[in-house]
């Protein structure tokens, strides 16, 4: 991939069937969609073949690919499942067509053995990413919000193009973490970028450019780095904000001004 690429989270659309949420994403400018893996959304672990064939005809139809599969598998948190479910998203990814999965950290005090329970676990499931030809990601996110903390989670398995970071422009910048900071420190392992924006003061989203986050800063070290850059509405969370394409006709506005030329 050259350049970057725009795409869109169907989180900011709970409960719209994809293709309609394809339609909205290609009507923007944008050139994938980030899907939702979740039991209340039409993807889900466990569709059947067909039913993932057609949500993968219904995305090319409108002239867009999926970019990720935004799970929620936690790979720090405590259980003996986990690998497994890891092994069912890299699968839905295949079968999608995806190439990537966005998996979380989940790890409580992000404590060294949590670190490593973690590294174990997208290890043994390397053999299945390769096979796939998708790229899991560990979002910067809860237990390790910023980039250092994330890169933790997979630096060890010293394979950037299979296992690397998904950079959400809230949670790091949040923790104390300048994107400046971030982008060096993910360096090749800066595998997706989520642009999201918030008000001051709290958790609630805004549309791109109208909060606190520093997003002309991201879009500055982004740089020519090659990669997705996906809006994360977060309407499944916030039922009261505004419809999604209020903040996508704001983020593809971000996304023009600071992508390379």
């Amino acid at each position: 991939m050259s350049g970057w690429r725009f795409a869109v989270s169907t989180l900011g659309a709970p409960g719209v069937p994809v293709r309609e949420s394809a339609r909205v994403a290609a009507e923007h400018g944008c050139h994938g969609l980030e899907v939702r893996v979740h039991p209340d959304e039409e993807v889900r672990v466990g569709i059947t073949a067909a039913r993932a064939a057609r949500v993968r005809e219904e995305v090319a139809a409108a002239g867009v690919e999926i970019a990720c599969l935004a799970g929620y598998v936690r790979v720090c948190a405590p259980g003996g499942a986990v690998v497994d479910e890891l092994w069912r998203l890299v699968e839905l990814a295949g079968v999608l067509g995806a190439p990537a999965v966005r998996v979380f950290p989940g790890g409580g005090d992000g404590g060294v053995r949590g670190d490593e329970v973690a590294v174990e676990r997208i290890g043994a499931v390397l053999p299945e990413l390769r096979d796939a030809g998708v790229r899991l990601l560990v979002e910067t996110h809860d237990s390790h919000a910023t980039g250092e903390a994330a890169l933790r989670l997979v630096e060890p398995l010293g394979e950037p193009g299979v296992a690397a970071v998904l950079w959400d422009a809230v949670h790091p910048w949040r923790s104390g973490e300048s994107p400046e900071r971030t982008r060096a420190v993910l360096g090749e392992y800066l595998g997706y970028f989520q642009v999201k924006d918030v008000e001051a003061g709290g958790p609630t989203p805004v549309p791109p450019g109208a909060g606190v986050v520093p997003l002309g800063e991201c879009g500055r070290v982004l740089g020519d780095w090659s990669g997705w850059v996906s809006l994360e509405w977060e309407r499944a969370w916030y039922p009261g904000i505004e419809p999604l394409e209020v903040p996508l006709r704001a983020a593809a506005e971000w996304f023009e001004v600071w992508r390379p030329r």
